[in-house]
């Protein structure tokens, strides 16, 4: 008997070591999963209207609020009618800008809430904000585009996204509020979600998706507690240079795993309801990656810094493109990582990771376009430097994010002042040394899509 409970003992002593914010986001999204299979076989679109889809999904969604953030819920639904009621009454010509000002600011004033009184028993609010903001401001846009813009200027994906006239309030209640992303995500787009209740898709059956996901998660939170803690950054003066990216290197690497068990558990969530299907695979296998958030072999792997950013939280990175990349007057890419920076929170350490960002992004883009082709002659060169960029990959990410797990304006440059501010320096340089090539465009004017814009579901129903 005693060896029959060892593993149940283990489970609980590990959820026991589990920060208690962590405890409540986990049996939160543990409730949602089961509730998202309830969903799936008992409300299936080809039993049920649309309606009672998007009203039970609501209704879930809102007691799931109150379950993990109790009487902040009032200003979870509020923000909601909010942006709802300025869909019916402002211009679509000036109602994308109002829509991502004014959840801008909304989530800026959590954020400072949270920064001010950083309370370790509660339930990050602003996580739940954070996807709220970006479902609200990429409605607005696709309703910008479907109602204002002309259909020739819109890319293929613009024009696959655009939405025509503006939907019921439980049908937006239901995309914003609906139970199945409401603590961790994904985002997705109104268009794909309106075809999932709609049933509207062809598609088969994820349970076998789900259950792989699963096992993922088990490993992947068992990875997250065993590393928890276990590195850390220290500003001792008595460190080589090498041993500090080491220490940054494996700092980095050790907090990956709680990002990945929070995508990857929301993404199976999705999927049990029947939600993120994206077709079929070239080997013949059913795809249910229309919402995954992250490819985590491509991440460890990285051989370059764009490399890792188009494969680390995925749907946000299609977010920024939408609303600001794509559409900014002014330098998109500094634009973007301010805005990114801004969504995450007001800590200095977050803005001082983005800006940094910024030099390293350029400069790995002109390194690889230069100095790329010199090593795709033979396969020993090829490997060579696929060995030589994963490497200056890994440390340029790992001394990149340093601010974001620092979170501290003072600690951050105390860092940055040990290792000379290499890698801030080092960029400028190789900028102003290496030779500049245009980057080609695409016919609608932005640059090359990211991997996650071509899913779509694609085998609808014929009527």
């Amino acid at each position: 008997m005693k060896e029959a409970g060892a593993p149940v003992h283990v489970v609980r002593q590990m959820l026991r070591d589990l920060p208690t914010e962590q405890r409540l986001f986990l049996t939160g999204q543990l409730s949602a999963l089961i509730l998202a299979f309830l969903f799936r076989y008992c409300l299936p679109p080809s039993h049920c209207r649309p309606n009672v889809r998007h009203g039970v999904a609501t209704l879930l969604g809102i007691g799931l609020s109150v379950y993990c953030f109790g009487w902040l819920t009032v200003f979870l639904v509020g923000e909601v009618i909010l942006c709802y009621l300025m869909l019916l009454m402002i211009d679509p010509k000036r109602i994308q800008i109002y829509t991502l000002l004014i959840t801008m600011v909304y989530l800026t004033f959590f954020h400072i809430r949270r920064y001010a009184n950083p309370l370790v028993d509660e339930l990050d609010f602003t996580v739940a904000l954070m996807t709220l903001t970006q479902k609200m401001s990429r409605f607005a846009f696709e309703y910008h585009d479907g109602t204002v813009r002309n259909v020739q200027s819109l890319t293929p994906t613009q024009r696959r996204l655009a939405i025509r006239s503006p939907p019921g309030i439980l049908a937006y209640l239901s995309y914003t509020v609906g139970f199945l992303g409401l603590l961790a995500g994904p985002l997705c787009s109104f268009n794909d979600y309106k075809i999932f209740i709609n049933g509207e898709e062809k598609k088969g059956n994820p349970n076998v998706a789900v259950f792989k996901k699963l096992w993922l998660c088990c490993f992947l939170l068992a990875a997250h507690i065993m590393l928890l803690d276990q590195f850390s950054i220290s500003n001792d003066p008595n460190k080589s240079f090498f041993y500090i990216f080491w220490e940054l290197y494996l700092t980095a690497a050790s907090k990956r795993p709680k990002y990945y068990f929070a995508w990857t558990l929301a993404d199976t969530i999705n999927n049990a309801a029947g939600f993120g299907y994206n077709g079929i695979s070239d080997d013949g296998e059913e795809r249910w990656d229309l919402l995954s958030n992250l490819n985590i072999l491509r991440i460890e792997t990285a051989t370059s810094f764009k490399m890792f950013i188009d494969n680390w939280n995925i749907q946000t990175a299609v977010w920024l493109k939408e609303v600001c990349y794509d559409r900014s007057p002014f330098n998109p890419l500094l634009s973007t990582f301010l805005l990114s920076a801004a969504w995450h929170g007001v800590h200095p350490g977050y803005y001082f990771t983005f800006l940094t960002a910024v030099p390293v992004t350029l400069a790995a883009r002109r390194i690889r376009q230069t100095l790329r082709p010199w090593f795709q002659h033979t396969s020993w060169s090829r490997v060579t430097y696929s060995l030589i960029t994963w490497i200056c990959t890994q440390m340029a990410m790992s001394y990149t994010v340093a601010p974001f797990i620092l979170l501290g304006l003072g600690p951050s440059l105390q860092l940055y002042r040990s290792l000379g501010f290499c890698l801030h320096i080092l960029p400028l340089l190789l900028l102003l040394i290496l030779p500049h090539r245009q980057r080609l465009e695409t016919k609608g004017g932005s640059s090359k899509e990211l991997p996650c814009d071509s899913n779509y579901n694609h085998l609808k129903k014929e009527t």
